[in-house]
């Protein structure tokens, strides 16, 4: 079971540091796009200042998950390479708390804007499970049987 558990990690991680660079592209063209809005249109983001920092933040908080998300990927895709400086124990070893959305502020930005914050928190969550779920102690078939084994005595 051991064997098959480590290709299985490299590719959930693999392709999940796929999606999030591809997601830091996309949340970077879909901030700047707004803002360029703002300024194009004279709109009241643009001219509203609590609107233009209101952005600013909601920018800043998609780019910390996704920068906490492509870090604790870097790290898994060092510790399944066997690199001696990434260890379990690391800080980026733990993905940390979520920073959520103000959805009350995102309801103001252009939809395509808010699918890309929604999915930021969602790849954020995704990663988070995979975290817990790796921390879990895997029982091996071996294991199982002596446990069964041990219970019948």
């Amino acid at each position: 079971m051991a064997a098959l558990g480590r290709p299985v990690q490299r590719a959930q991680v693999e392709n999940l540091y796929v999606e999030a660079m591809l997601l830091a592209d996309e949340a970077h063209a879909a901030f700047a796009a707004q803002r360029d809005l703002g300024r194009a249109a004279g709109s009241a983001l643009h001219g509203d200042a609590l609107a233009q920092v209101s952005l600013a933040c909601e920018s800043l908080k998609t780019t910390t998950r996704l920068m906490h998300s492509i870090a604790w990927l870097l790290h898994r895709r060092a510790m399944l390479a066997g690199d001696p400086g990434a260890g379990p124990n690391d800080s980026a070893a733990r993905i940390g708390d979520p920073v959520a959305a103000d959805w009350s502020i995102c309801a103001a930005f252009d939809d395509s804007l808010c699918r890309v914050i929604a999915a930021s928190e969602r790849l954020f969550e995704r990663i988070a499970l995979l975290e817990a779920g790796w921390d879990a102690p895997a029982v091996t078939p071996v294991q199982h049987m002596l446990a069964r084994l041990e219970a019948r005595l």
